[in-house]
């Protein structure tokens, strides 16, 4: 199993960027999909993005494309997500999620999930 650690949250004014990264250490980090979710309060959790093994396939969600951009570094066993852009509807808790089936990744069923980071976003 991987053990994921969030890091790069914090409070940003409406229109303003942060850089989300996601530590990974255990399993063999480069043979997993890399996913990130966030989860308002009061609201379900929901897919954001997620990006292959080897980083040539991502997607997002509608409502962050063209705004997040999803990459990783298998030297250093870390995903990111850089928002840019951010509207104060961005604001949640963002986790991190690793899995070796991206269907099962994408649905939020990934065994292994970061603590979270805070996202805030202030208009």
């Amino acid at each position: 199993q991987v053990q994921l650690v969030e890091s790069g949250g914090g409070l940003v004014q409406a229109g303003g960027s942060l850089r989300l990264s996601c530590a990974a250490s255990g399993h063999t980090f480069s043979t997993g999909a890399m996913g990130w979710f966030r989860q308002a309060p009061g609201k379900d959790r929901e897919f954001v993005a997620y990006i292959s093994w080897s980083g040539g396939s991502t997607d997002y969600a509608n409502s962050v494309k063209g705004r997040f951009t999803i990459s990783r570094d298998n030297t250093k066993n870390t995903v990111y997500l850089q928002m840019n852009s951010l509207k104060p509807e961005d604001t949640a808790v963002y986790n991190c999620a690793a899995d070796s089936s991206i269907r099962r990744l994408r649905e939020g069923g990934s065994p292994s999930w970061g603590q979270g980071t805070q996202v805030t976003v202030s208009s």
